[in-house]
């Protein structure tokens, strides 16, 4: 009796939930067009920033060191003063010199005397001939001890010149890697380097897929890849996502392929004043990577995976639900981009796609997709 009674609370309670659903009617669901507008797709790579300029600032002339004249890590000027290597010697081989060109000089003067006067008695016979050859002689030496005299002290004037180093170019300076009262050699001591900070360069390496399609659409622009492909804007993010993408132009691809590696070296550009990018900071930078067409763009929502295909469920005037098999593309303005399958006219589920069965009826809520996703 017990069994009976608890069957016929079961069939009730069929019944009941039965109607129930009968009542509720298609499970509700929210639709939308495909957004359809003119893009640009993008690919990203990882890379990192360059100095565009970098300088080794080494002594040219060997001495100890006596000041340094800048704070470490200061941005420092063309010409500005670095350091100072002692002088004094230098001073007194540029005194010796300028005594050695005083001495030639007044050899050169006696020389010259000595030939005109020769040359005036030997028209008369007053002097042999041999005598004005030895005083011509004596009269070249002369001359060129004055020219050697002259290029010594010119020598010795570069080296009290290099004995104040200055900053080869503008940039920020690194610490000083030597302390006064050290012996610097020439061409050896490394003193310290300067890095430009503003524009910075930013190098990431392609493979060839995506050099032969830069290159065709650089073509189509009519410009080269080695040449930035006509001016290409890309951006660059950091690893900080506070900070905003930062603007560049592309600027330069290698000439060749890597054999070893299969990739190609590319190069962009980008204003720095603020100096937030620094050399050797990683970035994430995003490449133009089509030329400009009508795209079809949904939400991530509305694919689901089928094994290895991607679907979007379709619904028809009567709610009637048909998958669509479709290869979807990168992100762009927060939506998908969807390479085939679609041609922009369908209706989609956005929302509520686990209610959206293949065959089943629902019941559709019409929205219309924003042109920029909302974050």
């Amino acid at each position: 009796m017990k069994n009976t009674l608890a069957w016929v609370g079961t069939f009730f309670a069929i019944l009941i939930g039965s109607a129930a659903l009968a009542q509720q009617g298609p499970p509700p669901v929210t639709v939308a067009n495909p957004v359809v507008k003119t893009i640009v797709e993008d690919d990203e790579f990882v890379g990192r920033f360059e100095a565009r300029a970098e300088v080794i600032v080494r002594a040219r002339v060997s001495g100890y060191l006596q000041d340094i004249h800048f704070e470490d890590g200061n941005i420092v000027e063309k010409d500005q003063l670095l350091f100072t290597i002692d002088q004094r010697q230098f001073q007194t081989a540029f005194r010796q010199a300028q005594a050695q060109i005083d001495v030639a000089q007044a050899t050169y003067d006696f020389a010259q005397e000595q030939l005109e006067r020769a040359q005036s008695l030997v028209s008369n016979g007053n002097i042999a001939q041999s005598v004005v050859d030895e005083r011509r002689e004596a009269y070249l030496s002369a001359q060129g001890a004055r020219e050697q005299a002259r290029a010594d002290l010119e020598l010795a004037q570069l080296d009290v010149e290099y004995s104040q180093i200055t900053a080869p170019m503008s940039g920020r300076i690194d610490r000083s890697q030597v302390d006064p009262g050290n012996l610097v050699s020439a061409n050896d001591t490394v003193l310290t380097s300067i890095v430009s900070s503003d524009p910075i360069y930013f190098y990431f390496d392609i493979d060839e897929r995506y050099f032969l399609a830069y290159a065709r659409d650089a073509r189509a622009r009519g410009a080269s890849l080695q040449e930035g492909g006509g001016g290409l804007e890309v951006k660059v993010s950091l690893s900080d996502d506070s900070i905003p993408p930062q603007t560049g132009i592309l600027d330069f691809s290698e000439n060749r392929i890597d054999a070893d590696t299969g990739t190609m070296r590319v190069r962009a550009v980008l204003d720095n004043p603020d100096e937030v990018l620094t050399p050797g900071l990683f970035g994430r930078v995003n490449v133009p990577g089509s030329l400009p067409y009508e795209g079809i763009l949904i939400p991530d929502s509305a694919i689901v995976s089928d094994q290895n295909r991607r679907l979007v469920m379709s619904v028809d005037a009567e709610g009637s639900v048909t998958p669509i098999p479709v290869r979807p593309g990168p992100r762009i303005d927060g939506y998908r981009v969807i390479r085939d399958g679609l041609d922009g006219s369908e209706v989609i589920v956005i929302e509520g796609i686990v209610r959206a069965r293949p065959g089943s009826v629902v019941t559709p809520e019409m929205v219309e997709l924003p042109l920029i996703a909302e974050n």
